[in-house]
Protein backbone atom coordinates (compact mmCIF):
# COMPACT_ATOMS: atom_id res chain seq x y z
CA UNK A 1 0.00 0.00 0.00
CA UNK A 2 1.18 3.72 -0.32
CA UNK A 3 1.26 6.04 2.13
CA UNK A 4 -1.59 7.69 0.66
CA UNK A 5 -3.97 5.39 -0.71
CA UNK A 6 -7.19 6.42 -1.37
CA UNK A 7 -6.58 10.09 -0.91
CA UNK A 8 -7.25 13.45 -3.24
CA UNK A 9 -4.55 15.61 -3.78
CA UNK A 10 -5.01 18.97 -5.12
CA UNK A 11 -1.82 20.53 -6.28
CA UNK A 12 -2.01 24.14 -7.48
CA UNK A 13 0.98 25.16 -9.67
CA UNK A 14 1.18 21.24 -10.82
CA UNK A 15 3.35 22.30 -14.19
CA UNK A 16 6.73 23.82 -15.24
CA UNK A 17 7.27 27.24 -16.55
CA UNK A 18 9.69 25.61 -19.00
CA UNK A 19 7.63 22.58 -21.29
CA UNK A 20 9.81 19.45 -20.45
CA UNK A 21 11.08 21.15 -17.45
CA UNK A 22 10.79 19.92 -13.81
CA UNK A 23 9.45 21.80 -11.30
CA UNK A 24 8.67 21.58 -7.67
CA UNK A 25 4.82 21.19 -8.46
CA UNK A 26 4.95 18.70 -11.12
CA UNK A 27 7.57 16.27 -9.11
CA UNK A 28 4.89 16.78 -5.91
CA UNK A 29 2.09 15.54 -8.35
CA UNK A 30 3.95 12.55 -9.18
CA UNK A 31 5.25 11.70 -5.95
CA UNK A 32 1.38 12.15 -4.41
CA UNK A 33 0.26 9.84 -7.56
CA UNK A 34 3.35 7.23 -6.97
CA UNK A 35 1.77 6.88 -3.15
CA UNK A 36 -1.92 5.87 -3.98
CA UNK A 37 -2.74 9.51 -3.87
CA UNK A 38 -5.38 10.69 -6.86
CA UNK A 39 -4.09 13.73 -7.75
CA UNK A 40 -5.37 17.07 -9.58
CA UNK A 41 -3.32 19.01 -11.05
CA UNK A 42 -4.04 22.48 -11.45
CA UNK A 43 -1.56 25.10 -13.59
CA UNK A 44 -2.40 28.70 -14.90
CA UNK A 45 -2.08 26.54 -18.37
CA UNK A 46 -3.93 23.59 -19.10
CA UNK A 47 -0.90 22.69 -21.16
CA UNK A 48 1.24 22.54 -18.34
CA UNK A 49 -1.12 21.21 -16.35
CA UNK A 50 -1.52 17.87 -19.23
CA UNK A 51 2.02 17.70 -19.39
CA UNK A 52 2.01 16.54 -15.51
CA UNK A 53 -1.07 14.62 -15.61
CA UNK A 54 0.85 12.58 -19.15
CA UNK A 55 3.94 11.69 -16.63
CA UNK A 56 1.33 10.11 -13.83
CA UNK A 57 -0.45 8.33 -16.22
CA UNK A 58 2.18 6.93 -17.67
CA UNK A 59 3.22 5.42 -14.78
CA UNK A 60 -0.58 4.52 -14.37
CA UNK A 61 -1.98 6.23 -11.86
CA UNK A 62 -4.82 8.87 -11.97
CA UNK A 63 -4.64 12.35 -12.63
CA UNK A 64 -7.40 15.26 -13.33
CA UNK A 65 -6.61 18.41 -14.67
CA UNK A 66 -7.95 21.86 -14.39
CA UNK A 67 -6.68 25.11 -15.81
CA UNK A 68 -7.06 28.11 -13.33
CA UNK A 69 -5.00 31.93 -11.89
CA UNK A 70 -4.60 31.55 -8.20
CA UNK A 71 -5.47 34.85 -7.78
CA UNK A 72 -8.79 34.69 -8.97
CA UNK A 73 -11.30 33.45 -6.89
CA UNK A 74 -13.62 31.84 -8.88
CA UNK A 75 -11.05 29.88 -10.78
CA UNK A 76 -10.28 28.51 -7.51
CA UNK A 77 -13.50 27.90 -6.67
CA UNK A 78 -14.52 26.50 -9.74
CA UNK A 79 -11.23 23.98 -9.23
CA UNK A 80 -12.46 23.10 -5.67
CA UNK A 81 -16.15 22.18 -6.66
CA UNK A 82 -14.97 20.26 -9.69
CA UNK A 83 -12.85 18.49 -7.19
CA UNK A 84 -15.57 17.72 -5.10
CA UNK A 85 -18.14 17.03 -7.36
CA UNK A 86 -15.83 14.26 -8.75
CA UNK A 87 -13.89 12.78 -5.54
CA UNK A 88 -16.53 14.07 -2.32
CA UNK A 89 -13.51 15.49 -0.83
CA UNK A 90 -9.82 16.76 -0.71
CA UNK A 91 -7.34 15.64 2.03
CA UNK A 92 -4.34 17.44 0.58
CA UNK A 93 -3.64 20.86 -0.52
CA UNK A 94 -0.42 21.81 -2.11
CA UNK A 95 0.20 25.52 -2.57
CA UNK A 96 3.21 25.66 -4.84
CA UNK A 97 2.35 28.62 -7.14
CA UNK A 98 5.19 31.39 -7.23
CA UNK A 99 6.50 34.24 -8.68
CA UNK A 100 10.16 35.63 -8.69
CA UNK A 101 10.45 38.98 -9.42
CA UNK A 102 14.15 39.90 -9.26
CA UNK A 103 14.29 43.66 -8.56
CA UNK A 104 15.98 46.00 -6.73
CA UNK A 105 13.71 48.19 -3.84
CA UNK A 106 13.79 51.46 -6.37
CA UNK A 107 12.78 49.97 -9.30
CA UNK A 108 10.21 48.04 -7.87
CA UNK A 109 6.57 49.29 -8.84
CA UNK A 110 3.14 49.12 -7.73
CA UNK A 111 1.95 47.51 -10.40
CA UNK A 112 4.77 44.55 -9.86
CA UNK A 113 3.95 44.22 -5.89
CA UNK A 114 0.60 43.92 -6.20
CA UNK A 115 0.93 41.06 -8.91
CA UNK A 116 3.61 38.88 -6.59
CA UNK A 117 1.38 39.54 -3.91
CA UNK A 118 -1.46 38.69 -5.45
CA UNK A 119 -0.23 35.07 -6.68
CA UNK A 120 2.12 34.41 -3.84
CA UNK A 121 0.23 35.22 -0.78
CA UNK A 122 -3.98 35.77 -2.17
CA UNK A 123 -3.03 32.91 -4.46
CA UNK A 124 -2.50 30.35 -1.34
CA UNK A 125 -5.46 32.64 1.04
CA UNK A 126 -8.25 31.88 -1.35
CA UNK A 127 -6.99 28.52 -2.41
CA UNK A 128 -7.09 27.67 1.57
CA UNK A 129 -10.89 29.72 2.10
CA UNK A 130 -12.48 27.42 -0.75
CA UNK A 131 -10.28 24.24 0.74
CA UNK A 132 -11.19 24.33 4.33
CA UNK A 133 -14.73 24.23 4.80
CA UNK A 134 -14.44 20.70 3.40
CA UNK A 135 -11.74 19.56 5.02
CA UNK A 136 -13.67 20.82 8.42
CA UNK A 137 -16.87 18.85 6.94
CA UNK A 138 -14.97 15.71 6.56
CA UNK A 139 -12.74 15.57 9.78
CA UNK A 140 -9.29 16.40 8.51
CA UNK A 141 -6.65 17.18 6.17
CA UNK A 142 -3.26 18.39 5.62
CA UNK A 143 -2.11 21.86 3.87
CA UNK A 144 1.43 21.93 2.51
CA UNK A 145 2.60 25.75 1.58
CA UNK A 146 5.75 25.95 -0.84
CA UNK A 147 7.56 29.18 0.88
CA UNK A 148 11.28 29.99 0.33
CA UNK A 149 14.90 30.34 1.95
CA UNK A 150 14.38 33.64 0.85
CA UNK A 151 11.49 34.33 3.82
CA UNK A 152 14.28 34.34 6.02
CA UNK A 153 17.72 34.99 4.61
CA UNK A 154 18.28 38.07 2.45
CA UNK A 155 19.29 36.16 -0.87
CA UNK A 156 19.47 39.77 -3.62
CA UNK A 157 17.39 42.32 -4.46
CA UNK A 158 13.68 40.08 -4.69
CA UNK A 159 11.55 42.16 -2.17
CA UNK A 160 9.01 41.39 -3.61
CA UNK A 161 9.53 37.58 -3.08
CA UNK A 162 11.29 37.72 -0.14
CA UNK A 163 8.19 40.24 1.34
CA UNK A 164 5.66 37.46 0.27
CA UNK A 165 7.51 34.60 1.13
CA UNK A 166 7.65 35.90 4.95
CA UNK A 167 3.85 36.58 4.41
CA UNK A 168 3.50 32.90 3.74
CA UNK A 169 5.17 31.41 6.74
CA UNK A 170 2.97 33.50 8.83
CA UNK A 171 -0.17 32.54 6.89
CA UNK A 172 1.11 29.12 7.11
CA UNK A 173 1.27 28.83 11.32
CA UNK A 174 -1.45 30.80 11.72
CA UNK A 175 -4.07 28.58 9.90
CA UNK A 176 -1.69 25.57 11.55
CA UNK A 177 -3.11 26.85 14.93
CA UNK A 178 -6.42 28.15 14.21
CA UNK A 179 -7.77 24.44 12.50
CA UNK A 180 -5.58 22.36 14.98
CA UNK A 181 -8.11 21.17 16.82
CA UNK A 182 -10.32 19.99 12.97
CA UNK A 183 -7.21 17.69 12.80
CA UNK A 184 -6.11 20.01 10.18
CA UNK A 185 -2.17 20.37 9.78
CA UNK A 186 -0.65 22.89 7.84
CA UNK A 187 2.99 22.76 7.13
CA UNK A 188 5.13 24.93 5.26
CA UNK A 189 8.58 23.70 3.03
CA UNK A 190 11.17 26.34 2.22
CA UNK A 191 13.48 25.48 -0.36
CA UNK A 192 16.84 26.35 -0.58
CA UNK A 193 18.79 26.53 -3.69
CA UNK A 194 17.01 24.08 -5.72
CA UNK A 195 17.79 23.69 -9.72
CA UNK A 196 13.98 24.01 -11.14
CA UNK A 197 12.78 26.23 -13.94
CA UNK A 198 12.19 28.93 -11.50
CA UNK A 199 15.09 28.55 -9.25
CA UNK A 200 17.74 28.58 -12.82
CA UNK A 201 15.86 31.66 -13.98
CA UNK A 202 17.67 34.03 -12.26
CA UNK A 203 20.76 33.34 -14.08
CA UNK A 204 19.10 33.94 -17.69
CA UNK A 205 19.24 37.52 -16.20
CA UNK A 206 23.28 38.21 -16.99
CA UNK A 207 25.18 36.91 -19.88
CA UNK A 208 24.52 34.25 -21.37
CA UNK A 209 28.06 32.92 -22.11
CA UNK A 210 28.91 32.79 -17.98
CA UNK A 211 25.59 31.28 -17.14
CA UNK A 212 27.43 27.71 -16.38
CA UNK A 213 30.54 29.62 -14.69
CA UNK A 214 27.96 31.53 -12.43
CA UNK A 215 26.16 28.21 -11.60
CA UNK A 216 29.22 26.51 -10.77
CA UNK A 217 30.21 29.37 -8.64
CA UNK A 218 27.01 28.98 -6.72
CA UNK A 219 27.32 25.17 -6.13
CA UNK A 220 30.76 25.30 -4.84
CA UNK A 221 29.40 27.95 -2.19
CA UNK A 222 26.87 25.19 -1.32
CA UNK A 223 27.12 22.83 1.11
CA UNK A 224 27.83 19.78 -0.34
CA UNK A 225 28.94 21.42 -3.28
CA UNK A 226 25.81 21.35 -5.36
CA UNK A 227 22.10 22.12 -5.17
CA UNK A 228 18.99 19.93 -4.65
CA UNK A 229 16.13 18.96 -6.82
CA UNK A 230 12.35 18.99 -7.57
CA UNK A 231 11.92 15.48 -6.03
CA UNK A 232 14.17 16.77 -2.61
CA UNK A 233 10.63 18.99 -2.24
CA UNK A 234 8.48 16.48 -3.15
CA UNK A 235 9.69 13.81 -0.87
CA UNK A 236 9.35 16.81 1.88
CA UNK A 237 6.12 17.41 0.73
CA UNK A 238 5.38 13.61 0.79
CA UNK A 239 6.25 13.27 4.50
CA UNK A 240 4.38 16.34 5.34
CA UNK A 241 0.84 14.93 3.65
CA UNK A 242 1.66 11.10 5.40
CA UNK A 243 0.21 9.89 8.41
CA UNK A 244 4.39 9.64 9.34
CA UNK A 245 4.31 13.45 9.85
CA UNK A 246 1.00 13.45 11.96
CA UNK A 247 2.00 15.15 14.71
CA UNK A 248 3.90 18.21 13.08
CA UNK A 249 2.22 21.00 12.73
CA UNK A 250 2.95 24.46 12.09
CA UNK A 251 5.92 23.99 10.73
CA UNK A 252 8.55 26.15 8.75
CA UNK A 253 10.99 22.98 6.97
CA UNK A 254 14.01 24.40 5.57
CA UNK A 255 14.97 21.60 2.54
CA UNK A 256 18.55 23.29 1.68
CA UNK A 257 21.08 20.94 2.85
CA UNK A 258 21.94 22.82 5.76
CA UNK A 259 23.20 26.48 3.54
CA UNK A 260 20.71 28.54 5.86
CA UNK A 261 22.83 27.51 8.96
CA UNK A 262 26.24 29.28 6.79
CA UNK A 263 28.09 32.53 7.86
CA UNK A 264 29.22 34.71 5.38
CA UNK A 265 32.59 34.86 6.32
CA UNK A 266 32.76 30.98 6.25
CA UNK A 267 35.51 29.73 4.39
Amino acid sequence: MGKLDGRVALVFGAGSIKPGGLSNGKAASVTYAREGAKVVAVDLTLEAAEETASMIREEGHECMTCAADVANAQDIATVVDKVIASYGRIDILHNNVGLLEFTTFEKTDEAQWDKVMAVNVKGMFLASKAVLPHMVAQGGGVITNISALASVRYLGPVVTYMTSKAAVNGFTQSLAMEYAAHNIRCNAILPGFIDTPVGLSVYDLGDPSTVEERVAYRNSKLPGGKPGDAWDIANAALFLASDEARYINGVLLPVDNGVMRLSPTAA
